[in-house]
């Protein structure tokens, strides 16, 4: 008897917490219109007064080596803090609770911070959040677009005036659907449609999340670089990485300088090359004319995408 009553309890439990679930799937928002995103963006985002404090939140293709780099581009006392794993999407900087693979090995330098604790801090002027790739696994299985809006909310929540930006990245090199075809095609698709867009549309007074074009100032300046048969030491897109997908010194000034310019709404054409890494040695240097060609890139490729907020050309 004790059984089957147990049975009966229980049986009510399973359906409504499946029940549940299945309410959580259905009811992410379907993407915000593509008339109603445009008009978020009509407007350039306001120019910072001065120096700015930043939270990268990420994965290896931000690295340790590319925010050092930002810093040394930004005026003089801009700050930050990072939290890193392998292969991190932004689940796991969300859920405490998560098997955060690689967090021991990629958090010890000394601008480590709990992801969480920062974002209650309040104490941030721009925080920086990006998506695991495969792009299309994160959709489907770390419920981006539900994460994105979360980590927003909460710096929101503590810092009303906080900027927030999604970083689009890129796939391997060798992805059998080609680089650059994906990097063209999964924009407007996936880190557009697929998450920003619904994560815009969880509000129903959405706040613009503004891009930062990792994937598309890649794709720019190696069509560029390729075109001329080389430029200086970088004669093709392999000589960016030190593998299929991890950028090398070259890589990572091209990924600074464009964050630089989205965050600073400036351009970087005439700024320095030579820098140096997280650990202080040296970085490679691109030379005058691979650097002038990347600020260049950089600068047309953000003031022609209104999702940046810099002002377009």
């Amino acid at each position: 008897m004790l059984k089957r009553l147990s049975l009966f309890l229980v049986a009510p439990l399973v359906f409504l917490l499946g029940g549940m679930a299945i309410f959580s799937r259905v009811a992410t928002p379907e993407p915000l219109a593509v008339e109603a995103f445009d008009a978020l963006y009509a407007d350039p985002a306001e120019v910072p007064s001065g120096p700015l404090n930043v939270l990268h939140l990420g994965h290896s293709l931000v690295g340790h080596d590319m925010p050092q780099m930002l810093a040394q581009l930004a005026q003089s006392g801009h700050s930050y803090n990072s939290q890193l794993g392998w292969g991190t999407p932004l689940k796991d900087h969300w859920d405490e609770n998560a098997p955060r693979n690689g967090f021991a090995d990629s958090n010890t330098h000394p601008q480590y911070r709990d992801g969480l604790n920062a974002l209650s801090s309040g104490e941030y002027d721009a925080v920086i959040l990006t998506e695991a790739v495969e792009i299309r696994d994160s959709i489907k299985y770390q419920d981006s677009a539900e994460m994105l809006h979360n980590l927003a909310d909460k710096a929101r929540s503590h810092n009303p005036n906080v900027a927030v930006y999604f970083y689009e990245t890129w796939h391997h090199l060798n992805d059998p659907e080609g680089w650059l075809e994906r990097l063209d095609r999964d924009l407007g698709l996936y880190w557009e449609g697929e998450i920003l867009r619904r994560a815009l549309n969880y509000e129903a007074t959405p706040q613009p999340i503004y891009m930062i074009p990792g994937g598309q100032v890649m794709a720019r300046f190696a069509r560029a670089v390729e075109a001329r048969g080389g430029v200086g030491p970088i004669n093709n897109r392999q000589d960016l990485f030190l593998d299929q997908i991890h950028f090398n010194d070259y890589g990572a000034y091209l990924i600074a300088l464009t964050h630089y310019a989205v965050l600073y709404k400036t351009s970087p054409v005439g700024l320095p090359h030579a820098l140096l890494k997280a650990d202080g040695t040296p970085a490679a240097d691109p030379g005058p004319e691979a650097a002038r060609l990347m600020q260049e890139t950089v600068w047309e490729v953000v003031t022609g995408y209104p999702k940046t907020g810099v002002p377009q050309n």
